[in-house]
């Protein structure tokens, strides 16, 4: 008898004969005429019989699974080569491409799903033939304004060869000088344009008082403006109300080429005024001047590399029409806007740059406070 409920088979393993066998167990009740009583019924079966079955299941079983990996396989590929197909004739299409040919790529050569994907490298070759083309222009314009100064210095430095008189040799060679300038002056502005334009479409969030910036500017400047007896003044709030994100070297750049416009085409004797100041959520950087001012037909001219008005031209000869070009895209990376109008003082030029300033933390003041 067992312990467990008679009626269940119980399996177990044992030697038979010497062989081990696997045996399952049942007692039976047996009813009779001439007895009444308790059978045990045992089946065995040797392991080798048992071990043999399972091979040849899982051998079966593996076959039929290998069959069926074979065929999902083959299902995928073809799915998959299905699938990409359009993609691979996009890879084809691009691979096969010339260097100069950013035209855009047919949406229709891929699924509707993938026309974004398309869309996208448009947009990117758009932009990609943009900057080429901005580059080009660039270095064409750079090179016809090098040609004219070179040129001068070739002939100066011609003419002082062949020169014997000593001081007509002294005048030649000041002029070579005041080439030489200029020619440094039109260098260093092309390499200023040259890095804001191709030097990335983002500015570092440092801190930066627009107000410091002015007065370093201002003291810089300071000696040309006396030169010319030109009256430069500076009127500036606190340096943490004129705060601004930023990069401090291109706003310097920015005041710098404002105020020494201001300065070259003002008049001996006039007067030149730079004003930074808080006014809500926005900094204001204005540069007024007495000179002579640009027309009415001319404000939207001004920007554009190289253009220079009528009235530029005969206040200062020698400009190289850089200036407000670098303010502008200067202006632009720092996401402020520009406007050109009349300073209040005569027929003069007011350059104003707005820029938006974060909040001032009213914390600090609170602390200053205590």
């Amino acid at each position: 008898r067992t312990d467990l409920y008679p009626a269940l088979v119980r399996f177990y393993h044992a030697t038979y004969n010497g062989e081990r066998v696997r045996i399952a167990a049942l007692l039976q009740p047996v009813y009779d005429d001439s007895m009444r009583g308790i059978a045990l019924i045992q089946v065995g079966e040797t392991l080798d019989a048992r071990q043999a079955l399972s091979r040849d299941i899982l051998l079966s079983t593996l076959l039929r699974q290998a069959l069926l990996v074979l065929a999902v396989a083959a299902m995928v590929w073809f799915a998959v080569r299905l699938v990409l197909r359009p993609l691979m004739l996009l890879k084809n299409e691009v691979e096969t491409r010339a260097l100069s040919d950013l035209s855009n790529i047919d949406p229709a050569l891929v699924h509707k799903e993938v026309r974004p994907l398309v869309a996208a490298m448009n947009g990117a070759m758009a932009r990609t033939q943009d900057l080429i083309a901005s580059q080009r222009r660039f270095i064409a314009d750079a090179s016809h304004q090098l040609r004219t100064p070179l040129a001068v210095l070739k002939t100066q430095a011609e003419l002082a060869l062949r020169e014997n008189d000593p001081a007509a040799m002294r005048a030649i060679v000041g002029s070579i000088a005041g080439t030489t300038d200029g020619a440094i002056h039109l260098a260093n502005r092309l390499l200023t344009l040259a890095r804001i334009e191709h030097g990335g479409g983002s500015v570092p969030d440092t801190p930066v008082s627009l107000a410091e910036v002015a007065r370093q500017v201002g003291l810089e400047l300071a000696l040309p403006a006396v030169q010319k007896g030109i009256d430069l003044a500076l009127e500036a709030d606190a340096d943490d109300q004129t705060t601004v994100p930023g990069q401090a070297l291109l706003l310097h750049e920015m005041v710098s080429n404002l105020v020494d416009n201001a300065i070259r085409y003002t008049p001996a004797g006039g007067s030149v005024l730079l004003q930074v100041a808080r006014a809500g959520n926005e900094v204001l950087l204005a540069v007024s001047d007495s000179g002579p001012g640009i027309a009415a037909g001319d404000l939207d001219k001004v920007f554009m590399p190289f253009y220079r008005a009528q009235a530029t031209l005969e206040a200062n000869p020698g400009g190289t029409g850089l200036g407000l070009a670098i303010v502008r895209d200067i202006a632009t990376l720092h996401g402020a806007s520009i406007t050109l109008g009349e300073s209040g003082q005569g027929p003069g030029l007011s350059v104003r740059v707005i820029f938006p300033a974060p909040a001032i933390v009213e914390a600090s003041s609170a602390l200053k406070a205590n």
